[in-house]
């Protein structure tokens, strides 16, 4: 199971940019959870399960990751 994420800027399958912050622990579960904004809109605070963050989703054209990383910091 993976347990780091480099911070950076990533874009989501669906085309936007989101910069991850740092990662967290869930306070019950201790799930590790990825700390991220949203480079657009309002530019809300996000928190997802980091094995879901690193998943690959289906599309209409096939697999590919949820989020590639764009630039590491």
């Amino acid at each position: 199971m993976k347990t780091t994420l480099p911070r950076g800027i990533y874009r989501h399958y669906k085309g936007n940019l989101y910069e991850v912050l740092d990662l967290a622990r869930h306070s019950e579960t201790e799930e590790i959870l990825v700390v991220y904004r949203a480079l657009y809109g309002s530019y809300g605070l996000w928190v997802r399960p980091l094995a879901m963050f690193t998943e690959n989703v289906s599309t209409e054209q096939g697999e590919c990751p949820r989020f590639i990383l764009e630039h590491k910091f």
